[in-house]
């Protein structure tokens, strides 16, 4: 989920991490062996006056399965399923408009799953899985192509 953010000026940092459990400072290993309560996310800094936080919940919803409560495309597990954090109620607000809208504009035959907790503290991943896609170009394109991801995309997000 770092590319489709760090491309975008406005957009400071994007980092890969953990956050929603109960172990403090987990390892990729522990949080992948799914007995952490963590999810794997992305922090995002960003200036809004430049890009706005709706345009952020834009390009989230755009990335990902909302219907899927089990994961993401080949990705299985409470460590890889999706979620908002917000920081603030007006964050909050903003995130269940988005994603109201989203319910009700018909573009899924399921119920829209994602939900939108409360941020609780994040733990930055390992340097290996920061930058991922720029690190390991060919890594990434073979497991993006892989996953199915881009086909959903094409179905339920491009005109």
């Amino acid at each position: 989920m770092v590319k489709p953010f760090d491309q975008w000026d406005g957009v400071h940092s994007v980092i890969s991490g953990y956050t929603g459990g109960h172990v403090p400072n987990p390892t990729y290993e522990q949080v992948k062996s799914q007995t952490t309560g963590h999810i794997e996310a992305v922090q995002i800094t960003f200036d809004p006056a430049v890009i706005t936080y709706e345009r952020l919940l834009e390009l989230f919803w755009g990335q990902i399965d909302p219907t899927d409560a089990e994961g993401q495309f080949q990705d299985r597990g409470h460590s890889y399923t999706t979620a908002i954090f917000v920081h603030s109620e007006e964050q909050r607000r903003k995130a269940e408009a988005s994603k109201a809208a989203l319910a009700a504009c018909g573009g899924f035959d399921k119920p829209i799953v994602t939900p939108i907790v409360d941020a609780k503290p994040f733990y930055p991943a390992e340097d290996y899985h920061q930058d991922y896609y720029r690190k390991e170009p060919e890594h990434y394109k073979e497991d993006r192509s892989k996953s199915g991801r881009d086909e959903f995309i094409a179905k339920h997000w491009e005109p």
